[in-house]
């Protein structure tokens, strides 16, 4: 997948990565470190999920005869895209009653705890989060997942993954409520972590999220994970780092 952002060579990535494991070794008479990870699109790769609930869709189709049954059963992750609307033309699918009933099938089964579990590691993400805990950061969980639809299963599946989760130095934080808006979410939130510890690293798959916890914390290590993000978003800020994937070597 071609990028529009400049991503930093893998050797750069590698060294980002060693400094930021390094950084999260305690210091005598310094706050805890923190290393803050978004979920989505950032440690992991949800596109399964959407994968799934279209096949389910699809078997629905099937029973009805329906001729975008098929094209909907051959939907694979990777293919898809951040929007449903976007991956439903790329496979095709345009007629508005139908995308209109994707739209509504997809929706309450992709923000819920049942179907998380479907969702994949991003490369490396597992290995890094746990160095980081290894060598002595809080690991905070910060998504823009919801509380009441999703934070029970986002646990089973930090915990299915292999992430460090459930256990002293690591907190997942969601939204109160589906309704607040991410970035807003986080740019209010963003500033409380500073009662755990000093943020000395932070990941997302959102530039407006990056740029934020930039300003909120302008001495740590901010990382934009270049997968999938909201069309539209902001420019990136200079002193972000653009990574395809999370790799430690």
């Amino acid at each position: 997948m071609s990028s529009a952002y400049r991503r930093i060579t893998s050797a750069e990535q590698h060294a980002l990565f060693a400094r930021v494991v390094q950084r999260s070794k305690p210091v005598a008479g310094r706050p805890v470190p923190v290393v803050v990870f978004d979920l989505d699109g950032t440690i992991m790769d949800n596109r399964p999920r959407t994968a799934v609930i279209l096949q389910e869709l699809a078997a629905e189709l099937h029973r009805e005869a329906h001729s975008a049954a098929e094209i909907l059963a051959a939907a694979r992750a990777e293919e898809l895209a951040y929007l449903l609307t976007d991956s439903l033309q790329r496979l095709g699918v345009e007629h508005p009653e139908l995308v209109a009933r994707a739209e509504t099938y997809w929706k309450s089964r992709f923000f819920s705890d049942h179907y998380l579990k479907h969702d994949v590691a991003v490369p490396g993400s597992v290995e890094l989060a746990r160095a980081c805990y290894d060598a002595g950061a809080t690991i905070v969980y910060f998504t823009g997942r919801d509380l009441p639809l999703m934070s029970l299963g986002s646990f089973q599946s930090l915990r299915d993954l292999g992430f460090p989760i459930g256990v002293v130095g690591t907190e997942l934080v969601c939204k109160p409520d589906a309704k607040i808006p991410d970035e807003a979410f986080k740019r209010e939130e963003g500033p409380k972590i500073a009662r755990i510890g000093e943020v000395v690293a932070a990941f997302d798959n959102e530039p407006g999220n990056c740029n934020a916890f930039l300003e909120m914390c302008p001495s740590a290590d901010v990382v934009f994970v270049d997968t999938q993000h909201l069309p539209g978003a902001p420019p990136l800020a200079e002193k972000v780092r653009i990574v395809p994937d999370l790799a430690m070597r």
